[in-house]
């Protein structure tokens, strides 16, 4: 039986579909990511480029966000005023950002956000059952602290093996690892790689590191499990004698590679608000983390607010240079 579970979180939604009893697919939506897809926003022309790299605009958004936007009607000049649709959300990559992309919105289209989480996995005809902090952790009871440590390590077992997977600002590389017979090993990664590819939302340009197979049938073998496994829309090579083969994935948001790898603040941050919110106990409800974690949510007011009216209690933060990773609540 398939199922999503869904929480509203502090400063962050989450949604896990499980199947069988395990997370086969797992998504975070943060505040302060911008618009999402779908979004129509209203926006100011900065830079009328041409060619691939589109236009540029400021977005009416808070932050004022650039976005690139492709488009863009002949004789439109600098500073002139657009309404856009997000078809793509920003992303944070090593070492540099990048904006989101848009398209110009069907005129009289009105403005608002795109669709959120608990619409997008409601629309999949899944069954959703919502979760609140005094029920029981369900998410956790099916893995999730286990997919986020995978996801910070970059390293997930299989039987037999086990993946590396690096996010680099030209792709994502997964290594399959392991001893024993190169086929079986290839067969057992190709299936644990379209695994976390689905599970963590991975898009854009994937390359998948296997054993090195001599043999044409033993790499044909493999192409045929990557396209047994992965759920379409996908492109990708064959299995080359090196062991090497790309994918490519439509790629509309962040992959959760992405934010939990490349915000470990954020992500520390989410992870012990949302551990304050299942506190037990009574009296002050302290917060103790890392000052970077300390500082993020002290500078979300609203944050601590919710979590005053969800627990009943008064919330206090402490920042400890020695608390290690999210910190912990009591």
């Amino acid at each position: 039986m398939a199922e999503w579970l869904y929480e509203a979180g502090i400063g962050e939604a989450r949604a896990a579909l499980v199947v069988d009893g395990a997370i086969v697919e797992a998504r975070v939506e943060r505040e302060e990511e911008g618009p999402r897809v779908g979004a129509v926003v209203a926006a100011k022309l900065v830079e009328a480029r041409r060619g691939k790299r589109g236009a540029l605009v400021m977005l009416d958004w808070p932050g004022e966000p650039l976005a690139t936007l492709g488009g863009l009607p002949p004789g439109v000049s600098t500073g002139a005023r657009l309404v856009v649709e997000i078809t793509r959300m920003a992303l944070c990559e090593r070492g540099r950002d990048k904006p989101a992309r848009a398209r110009m919105a069907d005129p009289g289209t009105l403005l608002g956000d795109g669709p959120d989480l608990a619409a997008r996995i409601a629309a999949s005809g899944v069954p959703v059952a919502v979760l609140h902090p005094a029920g029981a952790d369900r998410l956790e009871e099916a893995g999730w602290g286990e997919v986020i440590d995978n996801v910070r390590t970059g390293h997930w077992r299989f039987p037999g093996g086990a993946l590396w997977v690096d996010a680099t600002p030209a792709m994502v590389l997964i290594d399959v690892d392991g001893e024993g017979d190169g086929l079986a090993l290839a067969k057992a990664g190709a299936v644990a790689a379209a695994a976390v590819i689905r599970c963590c939302d991975i898009g854009g340009s994937i390359g998948i590191d296997f054993p090195s197979l001599p043999d044409r049938a033993g790499r044909q073998a493999i192409d045929a499990a990557i396209d047994a496994a992965l759920p379409p829309p996908f492109e990708r090579t064959a299995v080359n004698g090196f062991g090497f083969m790309q994918i490519v994935r439509r790629r509309k948001r962040p992959s959760l590679i992405e934010q939990v790898r490349f915000d470990p603040v954020r992500t520390d941050a989410a992870l012990l608000l949302r551990q304050a919110e299942r506190a037990a106990g009574t009296g002050e409800l302290i917060l103790t983390a890392r000052s970077a974690v300390i500082d993020h949510i002290a500078a979300r007011p609203h944050w601590t607010a919710m979590l005053h009216m969800r627990s009943g209690r008064p919330v206090r933060l402490v920042a400890d240079a020695a608390a290690q990773g999210a910190g912990h609540a009591q």
